[in-house]
C-alpha cells in the first residue's frame, strides 16, 4: 500500500505541475480560438493583458493632454461607391469602440462604445506596425542600423537561408520582400492564423520566420505579410540590443507623453507581438498620428528625423503606388488622392487616418465580428475612408 501510495503522490504531482505549465497555454489557445466571436469580441479586445504574458510601458511624468475645442456633430451621411450611409449607423454597424477626431490639434469629437472609455487599452492589430517604423528610423537616425539598404541577413545571420536571405531592409519596410505568405484572416488554415495559433502556444516567432519561403523576387511586387514587421523587430532588437519595449519606453512613449500605461504582448521567448500586439488608449493612439503630422517634432523636439517621416509615407516604387488599392509606404497605407494622406490600419477595422493638407487626425478603434465578409461594406477599409474624407470636408 506505501508503494502504491508514493505512486498515487507521484503521479497526482506530475499531475499538478502538468496543470501548472500546460493551463496558461491552454486558456491562450482558447482566446485564440474564440477571439472574434460576436459575443466574447469586444471584451477580448481590451483585456488581452488578463490572459497573455506582457510587457508594460509606463505612463509619462509629462503627458502630452490634447486641448479640446468646440465640439462638432459628425455629417449626418456619407457616399461609397455611389451609396450613401449614415454616419453613425456605419459606426454602430463596425462595432466601433472608440472614435476621435482633431482638427488643429485639438479634440473635436470624442466618443467611446460598447463599455470602453478614455483609460481602455485596445489591441492595436496591424496599426502598431508603424510604431515599429518609427522606431526603426529613430535607430537609424541613431547609427544602430547604417542604411536601410542593407540585407536582413547583415543583422539576422540565423536568417541565412530563409525567404529574408538577400532581402534589403527597405523592402521588408515596404512589405515586398516577396515571401510566399497567405495573410487571409477567414481561413483557418492561412499562414497568419497558422502563426496565430502557434503564438498562442508560446512557439517562437523568430523560428516561423525563418521558416517561410520565397515565392518572388523581393523588391517588385507589395504584398503583405506581417512576418515581415516581426522581422524589423528581430533587427532592431539586435542592433540596438534592447528590447522593443525598453527602446520604444525611452524614445517614442516617454517623447510622446502617453496619458496611460501601455503594453505589448509577448509570446514564449518573450519577443514582443510588434506584428499587432500593442495595446493603448484612443488618445494615445493618436499620438503617432500627431508626430508624423508634425514631421517627427512634437514640442520642439525632433523625435523622428523630418527625411524618414517623408520617406515613410511617399510611396517611391512602381509596386508602392496607390491606384485600386491603397499604396504602401514604409508601414504606413498611402490612398490616391491629392491631399497626402496616410494611414495606420489594423484588422477588425483600427486605423488612423491622418490629412497634412487640412491638419485633421481620426483615430477608430473597432472589434468588428463582421470583418471577414468582404460584402458587408462597414468592414471596408475604403468605405471608412470616406467616412474620414467626409468628416475633413466639413471641418475646412
Amino acid at each position: 500500500m506505501k508503494t502504491w501510495k508514493k505512486i498515487g503522490l507521484g503521479l497526482l504531482f506530475i499531475i499538478i505541475i502538468f496543470g501548472i505549465w500546460f493551463y496558461p497555454k491552454y486558456k491562450m489557445l482558447d482566446h485564440t480560438m474564440h477571439l472574434f466571436d460576436a459575443d466574447k469580441i469586444v471584451n477580448n479586445f481590451r483585456s488581452f493583458d488578463s490572459v497573455w504574458p506582457v510587457s508594460v510601458m509606463k505612463t509619462s511624468t509629462n503627458k502630452y493632454i490634447y486641448p479640446k475645442n468646440t465640439p462638432i456633430t459628425l455629417p449626418n451621411s456619407f457616399e461609397f461607391n455611389g451609396n450613401s450611409y449614415e454616419s453613425l449607423k456605419f459606426l454602430k454597424d463596425s462595432w466601433t469602440t472608440g472614435f476621435l477626431v482633431i482638427q488643429n490639434d485639438s479634440i473635436v469629437f470624442e466618443e467611446y462604445y460598447l463599455g470602453n472609455s478614455e483609460s481602455t487599452r485596445n489591441i492595436s492589430w496591424s496599426m502598431a506596425k508603424s510604431f515599429i517604423s518609427a522606431l526603426m528610423g529613430i535607430a537609424v537616425e541613431e547609427g544602430y542600423i547604417e542604411n536601410i539598404n542593407q540585407n536582413v541577413e547583415d543583422y539576422l545571420p540565423e536568417l541565412i537561408g530563409s525567404a529574408y536571405e538577400g532581402v534589403r531592409i527597405k523592402d521588408v519596410l515596404q512589405m515586398s520582400t516577396g515571401v510566399k505568405f497567405n495573410e487571409d484572416y477567414g481561413d483557418f488554415n492561412s499562414d497568419i492564423n497558422r502563426w496565430g495559433r502557434g503564438f498562442a502556444m508560446g512557439a517562437s516567432q523568430d523560428k516561423f520566420a525563418a521558416s517561410l519561403e520565397r515565392e518572388v523576387e523581393p523588391g517588385t511586387v507589395n504584398h503583405y505579410v506581417s512576418i515581415n514587421t516581426h522581422v524589423l523587430g528581430m533587427i532592431i532588437t539586435k542592433a540596438t540590443g534592447r528590447t522593443i519595449t525598453a527602446y520604444m519606453q525611452e524614445k517614442l512613449f516617454t517623447p510622446l507623453g502617453m496619458e496611460y500605461d501601455g503594453y505589448w504582448l509577448l509570446d514564449g521567448k518573450n519577443m514582443e507581438m510588434v506584428l499587432g500586439g500593442l495595446n493603448l488608449t484612443l488618445r494615445d493612439y493618436a499620438k503617432i498620428g500627431t508626430l508624423f503630422l508634425k514631421n517627427g517634432n512634437i514640442n520642439g523636439k525632433q523625435i523622428v528625423s523630418e527625411s524618414w517621416v517623408k520617406s515613410s509615407v511617399t510611396p517611391d516604387g512602381p509596386h508602392v503606388q496607390p491606384g485600386k488599392e491603397f499604396g504602401y509606404g514604409y508601414q504606413w497605407w498611402i490612398p490616391k488622392g491629392d491631399e497626402g494622406e496616410f494611414m495606420a490600419i489594423g484588422v477588425y477595422n483600427q486605423c488612423v487616418y491622418i490629412n497634412p493638407t487640412t491638419n485633421t487626425l481620426v483615430v477608430k478603434l473597432s472589434a468588428n465580428p463582421k470583418f471577414n465578409d468582404k460584402s458587408f461594406v462597414p468592414s471596408s477599409h475604403y468605405s471608412e475612408l470616406e467616412l474620414y474624407r467626409a468628416i475633413t470636408k466639413e471641418l475646412n
